[in-house]
């Protein structure tokens, strides 16, 4: 009988070789998700896209879903050991924040709480 292969799923790599993608783990989409919940809540964000790309993953934020996004929040390990792994993007390709610690870039994002009279 022949030898079969595993099938590699996005993400997934076999024994010994480097992922097929760049993913985010559970604890970075928890945190991303935090932020989109509470911004969607305030009516300020309505949709979101990831993708997984060889060389970065990418969560797109949208204000409504048929235009570009106007945020990217994206995690390229290449840079992890300069600038840091995580970077904020704006619509216009402005970096707004970039660093190593997930939670203090995101937080360029976060609105302020406000006093309600």
């Amino acid at each position: 009988m022949a030898d079969i292969e595993p099938i590699a799923f996005p993400g997934q790599a076999a024994a010994g070789e480097r992922p097929a993608c760049v993913t985010f783990d559970r604890r970075e989409l928890d945190r991303i998700l935090d932020l989109y919940g509470r911004m969607v809540a305030i009516g300020e964000w309505r949709d979101y896209a990831i993708d997984f790309l060889k060389d970065r993953a990418v969560f797109s934020i949208f204000r409504r879903s048929t235009e570009y996004p106007i945020y990217r929040i994206e995690k390229d390990p290449r840079l992890s050991r300069k600038q840091g792994a995580y970077a904020v993007v704006s619509q216009t390709g402005l970096i707004l924040k970039r660093g190593h610690d997930l939670a203090r870039v995101i937080a360029v994002l976060d609105k302020p709480l406000r006093a309600v009279n």
